[in-house]
């Protein structure tokens, strides 16, 4: 087991190595392949009023006129031990991770990301917990209870969550249970777990059932049909010959062995989710991750947006070691080996 642990460590910490290599590429190698010039990437850094002599200076001090392996050798040394930004009056210590100045603030990207990333986590969170016990619960019933009144209206119901999209769910929402009922709060509410927790989950209720909604419905789906096959195993009825609760059976054996696709896709679902999202955040007005990479894109502060997909990255790579340990308690049948 800790062979296998190691393995997966090493195996994530070379992904994150491509993920970096490929991320400094997108915003630093291919401008160059297209014809920028280090005056014109200093620009954005000087504004668009500078000089050529000011873009010139700002360039050099950025070390856009060095190699490529050299400022790729820089950008991994701010990642781990941080780095120093040189403003023409004075030397700027950013500390590690440093994913760069932002264009239009020229502060640290990094604390405006730990910053957002409370938001999106804490609706993350909270979305995935109620997604996974409902949806799994969902199918479940749906498949022991094949083609009856709650099968059929369930998979209806799933099958209306996956189509609609979360932004007209959550305009819905937010119109409905917040302006004409008032039981929830209004868009833009957030308050801190640390602040009030109860405050905290009541400003963010409506969020994660809106987004819950959309993933509970696949989960539901994915489940059913799971437990569906798993059902007709022999190895269910060799439980069933000996007598075990059927409780027991659903269960330990069915379910069980069910939950290998669910961890598969949740791992994915929840580290892109952890990311940002977009959509829920932006219907709700949440100052999260998602809702500041649109902010970026729009802004052209790339910074900002490289930031967002490395710590993304991050996210998913975690989420997909967590998820690859997970297959040998969900399913015994799988060997670590």
């Amino acid at each position: 087991m800790i062979t296998y642990i190691i393995r997966r460590l090493i195996g994530a910490v070379i992904m994150l190595v491509i993920v970096s290599i490929v991320t400094f590429a997108i915003f630093f190698l291919v401008p160059r392949l297209v014809g920028a010039t280090p005056e014109s990437m200093a620009s954005r850094y000087a504004g668009r009023t500078a000089t050529a002599e000011t873009q010139h200076l700002i360039a050099q001090r950025l070390g856009f006129y060095d190699p490529m392996p050299v400022q790729y050798g820089r950008f991994v040394k701010g990642l781990v031990v941080g780095a120093e930004y040189d403003t023409g009056t004075s030397v700027e210590k950013c500390p590690a991770p440093c994913f760069g100045y932002s264009y239009l603030t020229q502060q640290p990207v990094w604390p405006d990301l730990v910053d957002r990333s409370r938001v999106t986590f804490s609706l993350g969170v909270g979305a995935a917990v109620i997604w996974v016990i409902a949806g799994v619960a969902t199918g479940v019933i749906s498949a022991l209870r094949r083609r009856s009144f709650f099968d059929r209206a369930a998979m209806g119901i799933a099958l209306a969550g996956v189509s609609m999209p979360v932004f007209f769910t959550g305009m819905i929402s937010l119109v409905f249970f917040s302006y004409y009922l008032g039981w929830t709060v209004p868009g833009g509410t957030y308050v801190d777990f640390t602040v009030d927790p109860f405050q905290w989950a009541y400003s963010l209720i409506l969020p994660w059932v809106t987004l819950a909604f959309l993933f509970a419905a696949g989960y539901a789906r994915l489940t059913r049909a799971g437990m569906l096959e798993t059902m007709n195993e022999d190895y269910i009825r060799t439980a069933r010959a000996k007598g075990l609760p059927e409780r027991t059976v659903v269960v330990k054996h069915g379910l069980r062995a069910a939950l290998t696709p669910i961890v598969t896709i949740f791992g994915l679902d929840f580290g892109l989710l952890l990311g940002g999202a977009v959509l829920t955040e932006s219907t709700f007005s949440l100052n999260g991750l998602g809702k500041y990479a649109i902010e970026a894109i729009v802004s052209n502060d790339l910074p900002k947006v490289m930031g967002v997909t490395l710590l993304t990255a991050v996210f998913v790579v975690i989420a997909n070691l967590i998820v690859d340990l997970l297959y040998a308690v969900v399913d015994p049948r799988v060997r670590l080996a």
